[in-house]
């Protein structure tokens, strides 16, 4: 049988040779931050047996379904080509008010000692209006006065983490950390789901996946989640075709902001104790795993199912860096190098699209 190789001229066989090898430098390049995560993730695993037993595992998936809400938030501001860096406060702002309102009758530290223990549905209600309320406020500000999201959404940081130090000084708490948490509220959030191998599941896993189901259809299935793609694709061309600009955009942050909500319900419960502190940096680990996640800031992609895999890589490193002992002041560096390499990775992948 005749060697095909001898009919082909050398020229074409160093293009195709060529070729193959910028397909594969390509395929690096773009995926150079899955292939980072994979590698540490495996020298943690060798190095850290224990790292990977199944208690380890579940606390990955627990705190997994805790981060999903707000990056599901932060995900649809960064798909109409912005960003939301109050996220972490108004987690901070809501855990606190949800706290607040279901500690126990008889708690000696209680904020408001006169208030009964509200009902759950009707806190969990209250937090995300909050939450929904602050994301008008951002909405509107981008969507009517074409302001950057970065500037909006910084000047609503400052604001709402100034309404937290005022609110933890109401009464006789006097800026304490909130505690004593009436039991329906950390048994509804904490409480088992079921067991696996003797470790506990806890209820809001159950939780965070139904939402993110929610949240699935509501970006695939609904009229809202296409105008939201074609407006973070071009504005211009969206305003055209008919999609109300404004009402997309308003909407996509009071979304955000009710998100923020949720997580801020599920926080107060899961660390029992909120201060000014709770959900600092919250948004910055947000944006990093929709970033790792495939949600571009260019605009107009993203997918749940990306978001998930971010969330869900980025807690795996955070877990195999506290195992390897790195210092929490360490993982700040760590978090801002994922952030700008995958924000670089990004962008090459639009520059070679274009």
């Amino acid at each position: 049988m005749p060697d095909s190789n001898k009919n082909t001229p050398p020229g074409a066989l160093n293009a195709v040779s060529a070729v193959s090898r910028r397909s594969a430098a390509d395929f690096i390049l773009n995926n150079a931050m899955y292939i980072i995560i994979a590698l540490a993730i495996i020298f943690i695993a060798i190095k850290v047996p224990a790292f990977l037993s199944l208690p380890s595992i579940i606390n990955i998936i627990s705190l997994t379904a805790s981060k999903l809400p707000i990056a599901l938030g932060v995900a649809g501001c960064i798909v109409l080509t912005g960003t939301d860096i109050s996220a972490g406060r108004v987690v901070g702002l809501t855990a606190c008010v949800g706290a607040s309102l279901l500690q126990m009758a008889d708690y000696t530290n209680k904020m408001f000692p006169d208030l009964g223990v509200l009902p759950l549905w009707a806190v969990f209600l209250i937090v995300i209006a909050i939450g929904a309320a602050v994301g008008l406020v951002n909405g509107f500000f981008v969507a009517k006065f074409k302001l950057h999201p970065f500037i909006v959404t910084l000047s609503t940081q400052l604001i709402v983490f100034g309404l937290v130090l005022m609110y933890l000084m109401i009464g006789t708490n006097n800026g304490q950390t909130l505690s004593g948490l009436d039991g329906s509220y950390t048994e509804f959030i904490r409480g088992t789901l079921f067991t696996v191998g003797g470790v506990a599941v806890p209820k809001y896993v159950l939780y965070s996946a139904i939402l993110t189901a929610v949240m699935w259809v509501i970006w695939n299935k609904t009229k809202f989640g296409k105008n939201m793609f074609a407006v973070g694709s071009n504005e211009e061309a969206a305003n055209v075709s008919g999609v109300n600009v404004f009402a997309t955009i308003v909407g996509v942050f009071v979304l955000a902001g009710a998100l923020y909500g949720v997580t801020g319900f599920i926080e107060g419960a899961r660390i029992a104790s909120c201060s000014a502190n709770t959900g600092l940096t919250y948004e910055s680990d947000a944006i990093a795993a929709c970033v790792i996640g495939g949600v571009s800031f260019v605009g107009g992609t993203g997918k749940i199912s990306g978001i998930v895999i971010g969330v869900l890589l980025l807690q795996l490193i955070f877990v195999g860096l506290n195992f390897l002992s790195v210092s929490a002041n360490m993982l700040y560096v760590i978090k801002g190098v994922i952030i700008l390499a995958a924000c670089a990775i990004d962008m090459r992948k639009y520059l070679s699209r274009r």
